[in-house]
């Protein structure tokens, strides 16, 4: 090819490419991430006056009602549509944990239960136990070293 040709190609290929809404899509996971932090923190003040739970106690309930909830809408094709809109904003909290097990879990079910199910959510969570049990080692160990 010549150059004439590369340049025309570079120039089709410029003005084709789709223009990224960078700051757009900053906003919009912004916003989706903290509103589903929000009701996080809503469900577990209410589980902390209404229910009188300790704070510990509260905060296990509620990240168990916000992956109950993330995994629910999962199942509906609702966190999706969500995840479409907002990007990174839902992949952050634990909802968006739930997601992916739940995402792998439904792909899979063909496969059957046990090869299909149970291997391909392992596969997910797997890589975020490691990297969980890894950090939490590191951190706590820096943590007993400077004795806070």
């Amino acid at each position: 090819m010549n150059n004439e040709m590369k340049g025309a190609i570079e120039k089709v290929k410029k003005e084709t490419k789709p223009k990224r809404k960078v700051l757009l899509n900053m906003i919009k996971a912004f916003l989706v991430g903290g509103l589903i932090c929000l009701v996080a923190q809503i469900i577990i003040e209410i589980l902390k006056k209404q229910f009188a739970l300790d704070k510990t106690m509260a905060n296990s309930v509620g990240i168990a009602i916000m992956v109950f909830f993330g995994s629910f809408l999962t199942g509906l094709g609702i966190y999706d549509k969500i995840g479409q809109f907002a990007g990174a904003g839902t992949i952050i909290p634990i909802t968006g944990f739930a997601n992916s097990m739940t995402s792998a879990a439904l792909e899979s079910k063909s496969e059957g239960v046990i090869l299909g199910v149970f291997t391909n959510m392992f596969k997910v969570a797997g890589s975020v136990i490691v990297v969980g049990v890894i950090s939490a080692f590191v951190f706590g160990t820096i943590r007993y070293l400077l004795g806070i």
